[in-house]
């Protein structure tokens, strides 16, 4: 029998059991703080002769003769000196960086963040206040960033991504332990598990303020301990070298457009304007920062299955890491460019809600999933991207859709009374309908196959126009989310795309019934009446093969 006067384990302290709670208290400095930093290094430049005088002064003459030149307008250090107003401007700066020092922390103190069943809440803003608001049931991923400068002090940010334009809610900064768990705990509730029993927390035993506590606490730990420890990430299904990465970025369109800018300037100096030679060097300086910005960008890239979605990492200095959760992909694309062909590479980019603005720069680096990889590398991305896929339709997307055609081929393609249209590619130019995918199959230059699981599918539209309907084709346009894959498909006969439209209704909706990747954590989570249970940040995934 356990006596009454028996200590209860005390449970540690949860950033989402439905209280407000704050950032990292260094977020106010690297979310507006650094502007601080860039106006010191501009007095630090303007006084930089000063300086050296009074570091250096074996530099005396050429110094003086600087400085002098320099007061003839009126320093304002000079000033200070010759009315001896030490204390003055002293009291002055220390009034300032006060005044800086409590903007930071009324900031810090009004933005607050809480985690609910149901939504992630951010509050902000002193004067004029913000709120913004997340429902779990829409939340399409959750992206992990470690910036260069915030992983010194171990220090990381979460945007949950919305299944909207600009509906991302951002939690920049949390500890780098801190995210990671707030980030797992969010994808558990969003996949509808309840909290495992290991990880529920009587309200009696931990208090509002300790958990306010553990996360200051960990802010302090950070800035002492310096950089952040080595994340524990699941090991990758994909490794891409160096060699290889740097070489598919070389051999790209890029590559093309600079050869012929620069066969143009060449000419156009030979042709009797010499002064286009000039532009050559910032032609060269700019596809140069292209080509290192984007091998860095794919630099330490992973991707692997985790009880959550796909986990995928890349960048060197800026390090990104997202989940993409079962169901959140629309479509997909495997593409393959001329000059990739000889080495067998391909690439692949997705469809996916990225509840970013039209103005955001940054929404292309979440589309690319695969930036360069073989054949069985795209086999292992495709696997776990369609983790549903019947073994007996692989063969339509490995053997007759990237590779094809093939003897036998399933794929409806152009007819031949219209092969002129697409004179190189009238046979790779199809489609396939399967009872899970709509496949389409274009390009024999530039190789491309796009996939649309039908379950996320929202519609399928035809469209003829005058030379479509004497040649009595059509075009095909599989309606999905916005995003770089296509999903138009030109020249089809139109009895086979009529066909294709009336097939496809049924299709989506059997399909869209049999789905259920929107809950993809059930039955992972404890029993709510005490069991056991798993906890989902490290249950196993197994992949099909």
């Amino acid at each position: 029998m356990t006596e009454p006067d028996a200590p209860r384990a005390v449970a540690a302290p949860t950033l989402t059991d439905g209280e407000w709670h704050r950032l990292h208290p260094l977020t106010p400095l690297f979310r507006g703080g650094l502007f601080l930093v860039v106006v010191a290094g501009i007095v630090i430049a303007n006084l930089r002769d000063r300086l050296v005088f009074l570091f250096l002064p074996w530099f005396d003459d050429d110094i003086d003769r600087d400085i002098r030149e320099f007061e003839s307008g009126g320093d304002p250090v000079d000033f200070i000196i010759a009315n001896n107003l030490y204390l003055v401007a002293g009291l002055a700066l220390l009034g300032i960086l006060a005044v800086l020092i409590g903007l930071f922390y009324l900031s810090w103190r009004f933005h607050t963040f809480r985690i609910t069943g149901d939504d992630v809440e951010v509050r902000s803003g002193v004067l004029f206040r913000t709120h913004r608001r997340a429902p779990l049931d829409r939340v399409q991923g959750v992206n992990l960033t470690r910036p260069m400068l915030a992983r010194l002090v171990g220090m990381a940010k979460l945007e949950v991504v919305g299944a909207g334009l600009d509906a991302n809610v951002k939690l920049e900064y949390l500890s780098t332990g801190n995210a990671e768990a707030v980030r797992a705990d969010i994808l558990r509730l969003a996949s509808g598990s309840r909290q495992a029993r290991a990880e529920r927390v009587d309200p009696g035993i931990v208090s509002r303020r300790a958990a306010a506590a553990s996360v200051v606490s960990a802010g302090i730990t950070g800035l002492i301990e310096g950089a952040e420890e080595p994340v524990s990430e699941p090991e990758s299904v994909v490794h891409i070298p160096v060699g290889r990465l740097i070489a598919s970025r070389l051999l790209s369109s890029s590559t093309l457009w600079l050869v012929a800018i620069t066969v143009a300037i060449v000419v156009g100096s030979i042709a009797g304007t010499p002064w286009v030679l000039f532009t050559l060097i910032p032609a060269l300086l700019g596809f140069g920062a292209y080509w290192v910005r984007t091998i860095t960008r794919s630099l330490r890239y992973s991707i692997a299955p985790t009880p959550s979605g796909v986990r995928i990492t890349f960048g060197l200095f800026t390090t990104i890491t997202e989940i993409l959760p079962p169901g959140r992909v629309h479509a997909i694309e495997v593409q393959q460019s001329l000059l990739w062909r000889p080495f067998g590479w391909w690439a692949i980019t997705v469809n996916r809600l990225s509840g970013r603005g039209l103005s955001d720069g940054t929404t292309d680096q979440f589309t690319t999933v695969l930036p360069v990889g073989t054949r069985s590398d795209v086999e292992r991305v495709l696997r776990l991207l369609l983790p549903d896929l019947p073994e007996a339709e692989w063969p339509l997307v490995f053997e007759h859709g990237l590779l094809g055609p093939r003897e036998s081929d399933p794929y409806t393609n152009t007819p031949r009374r219209a092969r002129l249209l697409r004179l190189l590619s009238w046979r790779r130019n199809g489609f396939q309908l399967s009872p899970d995918v709509l496949l389409m199959r274009r390009g024999a230059i530039w190789r491309t196959l796009a996939v649309f699981p039908l379950a996320r599918l929202q519609s399928i539209g035809l469209e003829q126009g005058p030379l479509d309907r004497a040649l009595r084709v059509a075009s095909v346009r599989a309606h999905t989310i916005a995003g770089r894959v296509s999903g138009r498909l030109g020249i089809i006969d139109r009895d086979a795309a009529l066909e294709l439209f009336e097939t496809a209704e049924a299709a989506v909706i059997h399909a869209a019934a049999r789905d259920h990747t929107h809950r993809w954590a059930q039955g992972e989570a404890s029993d709510p009446e005490g069991g056991a249970g798993m906890d989902p940040r490290t249950d196993p995934l197994e992949v099909p093969r």
